[in-house]
């Protein structure tokens, strides 16, 4: 099987390029730049009322970077409506090295101690490529949706990619751009970032966004707390306030 260098994905995302595979136990890797890509402008994200109460009652228990590993495994999974994946056994290694390093990152949903849906991407500078995201309860996916714009818009991130098209992003906000209206949008949000000086891990920049910064806009929580610092009604308020 191909092992992906961490160096190596980050340059390939830095100009607007990523990793597929044919199917979950595939040897190789692709190397993808679709000629329409998707994005979800953060400004831009659909919270209709049913997915805003869904948020305002805490549901679900919603953290970020908890469970990186369980959720990749998670959108690696065969499912009814999704039998195969692009996710094998190299992206997988590669985006848990990533994860290790600070660049990949994870916003999973739970039902108790359950891990019941969410998401995972890469951050670099302030883009943040969206990979994969997984329901095993309804709306699940739009609620890690949900607290990943709101994270993203906080910790002053200017790109949410989307890869592809599809009706379920389509109706959340995402639109789709031109290849060479992206490699705009990308440029600018990776400007004063490269992926050579971001690799050093634990490396800063005053040009990249802070994955972590919504965390830090309450005080510690008390142990019983549902979602974090945060709640589901101050994401609502921060998707209300700035969409």
């Amino acid at each position: 099987m191909d092992m992906l260098d961490p160096k190596t994905v980050l340059g390939a995302y830095a100009v607007g390029v990523f990793p597929m595979a044919d199917h979950r136990d595939a040897g190789s890797v692709y190397w993808v730049e679709p000629r329409r890509r998707a994005i979800l402008p953060l400004d831009g994200f659909h919270l209709s009322r049913s997915l805003a109460r869904t948020i305002a009652r805490d549901r679900f228990r919603v953290t970020a970077d908890t469970a990186f590993e369980r959720m990749i495994a998670l959108c690696a999974e065969s499912a009814d409506d999704r039998p195969e994946t692009w996710i094998n056994g190299g992206i997988e290694q590669a985006f848990v090295a990533l994860h290790r390093l600070g660049f990949a990152h994870s916003i999973e949903c739970w039902e108790g101690e359950e891990l019941v849906g969410g998401l995972y991407g890469l951050a670099l500078g302030r883009a943040f490529f969206g990979e994969s995201m997984v329901s095993r309860r309804t709306d699940a996916s739009k609620v890690a949706l949900a607290w990943l714009v709101a994270r993203l818009k906080v910790g002053g991130f200017s790109l949410l990619d989307c890869q592809f098209q599809t009706p379920h992003l389509a109706s959340l906000g995402a639109v789709e751009v031109s290849r060479a209206d992206y490699c705009a949008l990308l440029a600018g949000a990776l400007d004063g970032t490269t992926a050579s000086s971001a690799s050093a891990a634990g490396s800063a920049s005053s040009a990249a966004g802070d994955f972590l910064a919504l965390d830090r806009l309450a005080p510690p929580p008390p142990a019983d707390t549902v979602s974090g610092p945060v709640a589901g009604q101050d994401i609502v308020q921060l998707l209300v306030h700035t969409s």
